[in-house]
């Protein structure tokens, strides 16, 4: 009997909670969905997280009309909006306070560290100085408990001979001696004594092991520690608590707020046919919540409203400020098991930093990244330094590009067709659109790589705007690969890459570039360059296959430019290259020699230039006269400037050599010490030495008049120079 009293003290403290709420009556249960609630007839889903419920029917005082978690309580109370085609008067709504951690810790006059367990001795001394009825077996004793404090432990004996008889000797003095090696186990570590002050006077001392329930007298205590035992559990986010609507309408009330849910996400299959596409886009659904859905209105809204947490249902005292939102999406519900003041933290110590309110459109503006869907970004051009010119134009290769996108709306929404039914806690994949869009099959080739990959061009023929997903294509002979869509908006397109198409190859042999300038700029000591880059090249291209092919090559060249010998030009928006198209025939071979022309520019400091590159480009018959006669004299100018190098090269050539004499002759003088035999100022070494330091002296002084001069000559090209413009 003893060890079984051990252990149960042990479990005790342990699951002190647990017995907190079978000692103080439990909570009473969060009531379920009733029949009087008012059922859920539409619901709208958006691409940040939330959803908008929207319940009707009739209204009654009595009615729980918004059944909701509790984590979801400050949502429903922040958006909260009741609807009715008659007159309706609506009082208010009627709701259980969810309390914080820490205030109800604070009520029950439990510890306010909110990281710390609530053990059994905490529950204890939170009744000091309260009534309470301990009962111990078949004795129940009631008085005020005095205090908590800790008890020695009583020893369990080991096993061995039987003690004797509690009237023998053994019983009077000492216990048994234990066994040797016998290990002595307490049954009662970490036991406490009770001080209870009776009712008339009486002190009673108790020992927690011995005791069986400890309930308070005081209903309101007792209250306050149910409170604690729902707000403490892990659970106490999933707790169902019902918003009560005061209202009285002659006519059906609607009333719609806002909740956490699933992000809806959406899933394509491209069936391409031919001449002929259609695109069929599924959306996958959760009811992550406890009430199954039936029949309900759902929309999936193509849109992203801006939306936030902010705590409103917990009583606060002061301490105003903080609402920051956060975008992020998780696997893992932000509200699952806490409350948006669980979140925010009880702020006892004051240190609140505000965040304050945005509009939630910083990170949505964003342009969509279409990595991971089908395309890369564009790539860096072997030639590092060139840029696009910005002072020729000989083509815009980016005018083929689709049109631009167009919303007729903020958002877009897409009707379930028919009403949905899903359980509670289920997930649905359920078809939002199919429509007929225009795809051309293709095979794409990243630049002169042999081996191409499947893939169509897909432009959005519909009126809506298409949210990004990933797409299953499929073709006459069945599956034909996976890719992804970025969100396309009506009248723009995408190229989709989903596979290797092995029947088409592309061989690729190209000459060497030419470079002809066209025009020269000069301006912040530099002098700009710019000219026609001309590629040729030639493709040979095979298709094995059975069916027309349209070969589309990406091209690593900017978007100034024209091409000749395509059968067509494109633009992927997504890498930001022109695509140069050949078509070729079912089981055929195509040769064809293109001509590809860019405006590029490259910028030379005018230090790094020379009279002879001044000159070859003033034979650039391209140049306006005026030019050419600019950069000849500039070049008779550099040659001076170059004169003076040649100069400044020969001085330095000077000094080091004078330098390294001196050190040698140093040396020797260091050397021969006093064994000369002559005076300081008659020894040869000496005389040298003082020689040399006043030739070094006079070489440097050339060195900086000949930088000087250089510096000076050079802005003489540069003014020259600043005629080009």
């Amino acid at each position: 009997m003893l060890l079984q009293r051990a252990l149960a003290c042990r479990r005790v403290v342990a699951l002190s909670l647990l017995v907190l709420s079978a000692g103080c009556h439990a909570p009473p249960a969060a009531s379920p969905a009733a029949a009087s609630a008012l059922p859920l007839k539409k619901l709208r889903l958006y691409e940040t997280g939330v959803g908008y419920f929207e319940r009707s029917g009739d209204i009654s005082p009595s009615s729980d009309s918004l059944p909701v978690p509790a984590s979801h309580v400050d949502d429903a109370l922040k958006t909260l909006i009741v609807l009715s085609s008659g007159r309706a008067q609506v009082r208010g709504v009627e709701f259980d306070s969810v309390l914080s951690g820490g205030l109800s810790r604070s009520l029950a006059a439990l510890p306010l560290e909110s990281d710390s367990p609530v053990t059994y001795r905490d529950v204890l001394e939170s009744l000091c100085g309260v009534e309470v009825e301990i009962t111990a077996g078949a004795e129940v004793w009631i008085g005020q408990l005095a205090e908590v404090t800790d008890a020695p432990p009583i020893p369990l004996s080991p096993p061995g001979p039987a003690l004797p008889h509690a009237g023998g000797k053994a019983a009077a003095g000492k216990a048994a001696a234990p066994e040797q090696g016998a290990a002595v186990v307490p049954d009662t570590e970490g036991d406490l004594y009770l001080t209870l002050i009776q009712r008339g006077g009486a002190i009673r001392r108790l020992r927690a092991s011995r005791v069986d329930a400890v309930r308070p007298v005081d209903p309101i205590v007792a209250g306050r520690l149910d409170a604690a035992v729902g707000a403490l559990s892990g659970r106490a986010a999933q707790i169902r608590r019902s918003l009560r609507v005061l209202a009285e309408s002659a006519a059906p009330v609607r009333l719609g707020y806002i909740a956490e849910t699933p992000v809806w996400r959406s899933t394509y299959r491209l069936l391409l046919d031919g001449g002929r596409a259609t695109l069929q886009g599924w959306a996958l659904v959760h009811n992550d919540t406890d009430e199954p859905w039936a029949g309900v209105s759902v929309e999936l809204v193509n849109g992203r409203p801006s939306s936030f947490l902010f705590p409103l249902s917990a009583p606060r005292y002061a301490r105003r400020e903080l609402a920051h939102p956060s975008e992020s999406l998780s696997t893992i519900p932000q509200l699952a098991d806490r409350t948006p003041d669980q979140i925010w933290g009880d702020n006892a110590d004051g240190s609140i930093t505000y965040q304050g309110f945005g509009s939630g459109s910083g990170r949505l503006a964003g342009r969509h990244s279409t990595e991971g869907m089908g395309l890369s970004g564009v790539g860096t051009r072997p030639d590092g330094g060139l840029e696009e010119s910005e002072a020729l134009s000989i083509g815009n290769l980016a005018e083929v590009a689709q049109a631009t996108g167009v919303e007729n709306g903020a958002q877009f929404t897409y009707r379930l067709t028919g009403g949905l039914h899903l359980r509670a806690h289920g997930s649905a994949l359920v078809p939002f659109t199919q429509q007929d869009v225009q795809a051309q099959r293709l095979t794409w080739f990243e630049g002169d790589e042999a081996r191409g990959r499947s893939g169509a061009r897909l432009a959005n023929t519909t009126a809506q705007t298409l949210p990004a997903g990933p797409v299953a294509v499929y073709e006459a002979s069945g599956f034909a690969g996976e890719t992804g869509l970025p969100r396309l908006k009506p009248g723009e397109r995408a190229f989709l890459l989903f596979g290797v198409d092995l029947d088409v190859e592309l061989r690729a042999t190209a000459k060497r570039p030419e470079d002809a300038t066209q025009r020269l700029v000069f301006e912040g000591g530099r002098l700009t360059e710019h000219f026609v880059r001309r590629h040729r090249r030639t493709y040979a291209v095979e298709n094995r296959g059975g069916e027309e092919r349209r070969v589309h090559v990406a091209l690593d060249i900017v978007k100034n430019a024209s091409a000749r010998g395509f059968d067509a030009v494109d633009f992927d928006e997504a890498s930001e290259r022109p695509l140069g198209v050949l078509r070729v025939g079912p089981r055929s071979k195509l040769a064809r020699e293109v001509t590809i022309d860019e405006a590029l520019q490259r910028a030379h400091d005018v230090r790094s230039l020379s009279a002879r590159a001044l000159r070859e480009k003033a034979d650039v018959a391209a140049l306006p006269t005026a030019d050419r006669a600019t950069l000849g004299a500039a070049a008779r100018l550099f040659e001076e400037v170059e004169k003076t190098d040649r100069e400044a090269a020969a001085e330095r050539a000077s000094v080091d050599r004078i330098e390294k004499d001196l050190a040698r002759l140093r040396e020797h003088l260091e050397a021969l010490g006093d064994k000369s035999g002559s005076p300081a100022g008659a020894n040869p070494l000496v005389v040298r030495i003082l020689g040399l330091e006043d030739e070094l002296s006079s070489a440097r002084r050339r060195v900086e008049q000949l930088e000087a001069q250089r510096e000076a000559r050079l802005a003489a090209v540069k003014g020259e120079l600043e005629r080009l413009r």
